[in-house]
């Protein structure tokens, strides 16, 4: 049974930065892509940054060159490092193994002054 636990969210100002953990449990953590998704108020989830079982990474191109999503397979965790967040970054963060259908809890990033 997957389990997936996300935090590191909260409240940050414009221009500021935040760190995003995913921990997964019950699974072979390093053999998955990881995926970070995130779901705004009153719009559907979307993708905004992957990184395969080898460590390639993708990114949505509004956080491209803001965020940069990492792994330590040894503490199968994953991150999301984000950057000049803007107000629109604002949204519950999922992480995600590709594949799997299981959704954790998600944390919650406010971009706001």
């Amino acid at each position: 049974q997957v389990q997936l636990v996300e935090s590191g969210g909260g409240l940050v100002q414009p221009g500021g930065s935040l760190t995003l953990s995913c921990v997964a449990s019950g699974s072979s953590f390093s053999t998955y892509s990881v995926a970070w998704y995130r779901q705004a108020p009153g719009k559907q989830r979307e993708l905004v940054a992957q990184i395969t079982r080898g460590s390639s990474t993708n990114y949505a191109d509004s956080v491209k060159g803001r965020f940069t999503i990492s792994r330590i397979n040894a503490k199968n965790t994953a991150y999301l490092q984000m950057n000049s967040l803007k107000p629109e970054d604002t949204a519950v963060y999922y992480c995600k193994l590709v594949g799997v259908s299981y959704w954790g809890q998600g944390t919650q990033v406010t971009v706001s002054s």
